[in-house]
């Protein structure tokens, strides 16, 4: 889809629909947000007008990205439930208000959802932000996820999203058949990998919670010191909770955003105030390090793929392709394996990076 002259015009037609007691509505301020890998999203303001007087509502659509994606099956209207079971939890998550899941009004299914307050800080270190300030938002963080954690699986209708007794062997299963679908060549230091996380699957977390599946800082929004706000519900499902902390472990150590810093509390702190919100107790962390390294791996694999079938010229997906090789060591060496191993071909043929590069730098 293309942000042309009736986006607006289709989307206004569409929500009249949806709120029909309103004498007329219009959309302003559409534009699109730039944010994250996978998904698109826009904001605008829903202007309706009732008696007489307007009413104005800033809101986020977020669009199913054109197929194929980074994370395939994209499942909008999952997402769209998932935050509908959230309402009323200690969860800080957007209010979803309506979902389109034909792709009819704008080519593709998209969902509309309330404009979350706070900064993302995705890249950039909080500026102008008090030492003390930003160890409160750490500890918010840490919070947050064990509210996730700690969420009703039953009352909020969440437990029906997955079984939750299997989630380990789901994992490695899917990103096991997600190598595979997109590799070119057999990639022995991946597959080395994935066989020893096999081997070693310790027993599971024996609390079966909600999973958010992408806890990364930059999927955290903040206000006034405080998490205001949790993104991108994409690979959420019912399982292990150690999984969130393996992934949360790989990119808090990363200096990126809010990690980057000074006073950021180190891992260890995080870690100890999740486990004092939660209840929940680490164990066998190399061991979901190691897992979360090849779910990265192969999500930059994919990303890799994606470049090289001409599918995208995304210069975030270009930069990634680079982390496969990386990750893949960082699994293994979780792991104990020193082994000398070839990564196979694991980046876009070089012509094919030559031409994302040319498109990245102006010609003078």
């Amino acid at each position: 889809m293309t942000l042309d002259d009736k986006v607006d015009e289709r989307l206004a037609g569409w929500l009249r629909t949806q709120l029909p007691g309103a004498e007329d509505i219009r959309v302003e301020g559409l534009d699109r947000l730039k944010f994250g890998m996978s998904a698109e999203m826009m904001v605008l303001a829903i202007v309706s007008r009732q008696d007489g007087q307007d009413t104005r509502q800033d809101v986020v659509l977020r669009l199913r990205p054109k197929p194929p994606a980074l994370l395939e099956p994209y499942d909008l209207a999952r997402q769209f439930a998932i935050l509908r079971g959230l309402e009323g939890t200690a969860v800080r998550v957007p209010r979803a208000l309506w979902l389109e899941d034909s792709g009819d009004v704008l080519g593709r299914p998209f969902f509309i959802m309330e404009r979350a307050g706070g900064i993302v800080y995705e890249m950039q270190a909080p500026s102008d932000v008090a030492d003390d300030t930003v160890v409160r938002m750490c500890e918010s963080l840490a919070e947050q996820l064990a509210a996730i954690h700690l969420v009703d699986l039953k009352t909020t209708g969440l437990a029906a999203i997955d079984k939750g007794t299997d989630h380990l062997d789901r994992e490695l299963t899917h990103w096991a058949d997600e190598m595979n679908r997109v590799k070119r060549d057999s990639l022995p230091a991946l597959e080395r990998l994935l066989a020893a996380l096999r081997a070693s699957k310790p027993a599971p977390c024996p609390r079966v919670t909600l999973v958010h599946g992408d806890a990364k800082p930059g999927n955290f929004a903040f206000a006034d010191g405080q998490v205001s706000a949790v993104f991108d519900w994409e690979m959420t499902t019912v399982g292990d909770p150690l999984t969130d902390i393996g992934w949360l472990e790989l990119l808090w150590m990363q200096p990126v955003g809010l990690t980057s810093h000074p006073a950021a509390l180190d891992i260890e702190a995080l870690l100890s105030h999740y486990e004092a919100a939660s209840g929940i107790g680490l164990q066998n962390r190399s061991w979901y390090r190691a897992l979360n390294a090849y779910k990265m791996a192969v999500i930059c694999l994919i990303g890799a793929m994606l470049i090289e079938d001409g599918h995208s010229d995304d210069q975030k997906l270009m930069i990634a392709a680079y982390g496969t090789s990386m990750l893949t060591q960082v699994g293994l060496s979780e792991l104990g394996i020193d082994e000398s191993l070839d990564d196979g071909p694991v980046l876009p043929r070089a012509e094919r990076i030559e031409e994302i590069q040319a498109q990245a730098t102006p010609v003078l």
